[in-house]
């Protein structure tokens, strides 16, 4: 087994109670369990378990998210996800599993949050750190959640045994994601406590994210201008295409590269299942027997086919199927295990070619020009694509030459929309752009309908909180 396996007896108790959305703890008792290291730890790996689950990001949510992009599209029971017309009851049903894991995830971190301060055996730095690690998972869950339905209720731990929560607004939801992941930057540690936990470096890519989305530019480029002068990262090298492995293969337990990642491993109900080309059917990996529910064309895709052939991402990504759509259907296999059916590959959240291209768009935006520093932030990860030294100036670096500030932050999009290639990011960002609409006009010739923006809150809050009415649900549901 290729991965250090976090706790699992925790995930275990807390996923026993049978209302996902309770926060009331029904079997521990906080003042008996709350109090070691050992204990507290256990609490804290518990917040993982829904996170990575079946129903959240090991299936669900990238398969939700990356149906939606210009670059591809989904088939079978997804397929409405790529009409853009909104959700049927199947896609409905499954944003409803990702919104349940999302708050089971939550309700754990609150736990910690609520409960360290009292531990009897914990110091106040050890206390410090298991708060910061639940309030930098709560963050980036609540991240995830505003930008996918915009408002949501907000969990904390002072209102967890209130089952009635009103939806926050937007802004409300930004102020407590803001808060905790500052509150994580300052006490999390300068190094992982393991693979798969966060550091105050992701901490700060957490935050620069969260400063470009809310267009506070200088403050984006300042956090990732910390972590890139930190060189605590690096890209990992690569020659030809399948060096691509050395980062997203079952094999991998970290890299130079490696923010903040799922972990995963070959094992039942720890696997990256249905999200991965498997070791499954006929053709294994490389047919149809994975993983085929988004696919793209060679050459109707506008953003496929203008992909520079010499891009060793393409070769690495991409590959020629035909699933019964036409001898141009192309499938991805960025997340690919020849061996396992079960899929050991990790989900990279934030890799370091994150930080240099919010980096290089947040420095361009913050001058409304192309920098010196944005360019070499672009051009670092735009050389490692081609086989070059990431650190030094090659054959296929960008110039600033002719470009102004929007043309420039066009290739930056443009770059980033092929590093993150089937990483759930691409639809993620074309929103906070203002470009969604634009781009799936261009690229698929379709109208998107304004309720496709959102998920609908799902029956299993809008059914038994009672402080939602209709009015509360997002338009269109």
């Amino acid at each position: 087994m290729k991965k250090i396996i976090t706790l699992v007896s925790a995930i275990m108790i807390f996923s026993s109670c049978s209302d996902m959305l309770d926060e009331e703890p029904k079997s521990l008792s906080a003042e008996t369990f709350y109090n070691t290291v050992a204990e507290m730890e256990s609490a804290v790996n518990a917040i993982y378990g829904p996170m990575r689950g079946d129903g959240a990001l090991s299936i669900n949510y990238p398969a939700q998210l990356e149906g939606l992009p210009d670059y591809g599209n989904s088939r079978g029971s997804q397929t409405p996800v790529s009409l853009y017309q909104g959700l049927d009851n199947t896609n409905i049903s499954r944003v409803g599993t990702i919104w349940d894991g999302f708050y089971q995830s939550i309700r754990n971190a609150n736990l910690v949050i609520a409960n360290a301060p009292n531990a009897k055996e914990l110091t106040d730095a050890q206390k410090a750190k298991y708060i910061g690690e639940a309030k930098y998972m709560r963050s980036l869950i609540y991240f995830a959640m505003v930008r996918n339905w915009n408002g949501v209720p907000l969990r904390t731990e002072a209102n967890m045994t209130e089952p009635d929560i009103p939806r926050a607004s937007v802004d409300d939801v930004y102020a407590l994601i803001l808060s905790d992941a500052i509150d994580a930057e300052t006490n999390l540690p300068d190094s992982p406590s393991a693979p798969g936990h966060p550091s105050k470096w992701a901490a700060k890519t957490l935050l620069s994210e969260i400063y470009l989305t809310r267009g506070m530019w200088a403050e984006s480029r300042d956090k990732a201008a910390e972590v890139i002068s930190s060189n605590k990262y690096s890209l990992v090298p690569v020659t030809v295409s399948e060096d691509f492995q050395k980062i997203y293969g079952p094999e991998v337990v970290t890299t130079t590269e490696e923010v903040f990642y799922f972990k995963y491993n070959r094992q039942q109900g720890f696997g990256l299942v249905s999200y991965a080309h498997r070791a499954l059917g006929d053709y294994k990996y490389f047919g149809g027997g994975g993983v085929y529910a988004q696919y793209t064309d060679s050459t109707s895709n506008s953003f496929i086919k203008t992909w520079d052939k010499n891009d060793l991402r393409k070769t690495h990504i991409l590959y020629k199927m035909d699933i019964g759509l036409g001898p141009n259907s192309v499938l991805f296999r960025k997340y690919r295990d020849p061996i396992s059916t079960v899929a050991g590959n990790d989900f990279p959240w934030y890799r370091y070619a994150d930080v240099l291209l919010f980096h290089a768009e947040a420095s361009t935006r913050a001058s409304n020009a192309p920098t010196a520093d944005a360019l070499e932030s672009l051009n670092k990860v735009h050389r490692r694509a081609y086989g070059y030294n990431a650190l030094v100036a090659s054959p296929v670096d960008f110039t600033t030459t002719g470009h102004t500030a929007t043309t420039f932050i066009d290739l930056i999009v443009r770059e980033r929309g092929y590093e993150t290639m089937y990483e759930g990011k691409r639809w993620l960002d074309l929103k906070r752009l203002g470009i969604a609409k634009q781009r799936i006009l261009e690229v698929k010739g379709i109208v998107i309908a304004d309720k496709h923006m959102n998920w609908p809150i799902p029956v299993s809050e809008m059914g038994y909180n009672k402080a939602l009415t209709q009015a509360d649900q997002n338009p269109g549901y």
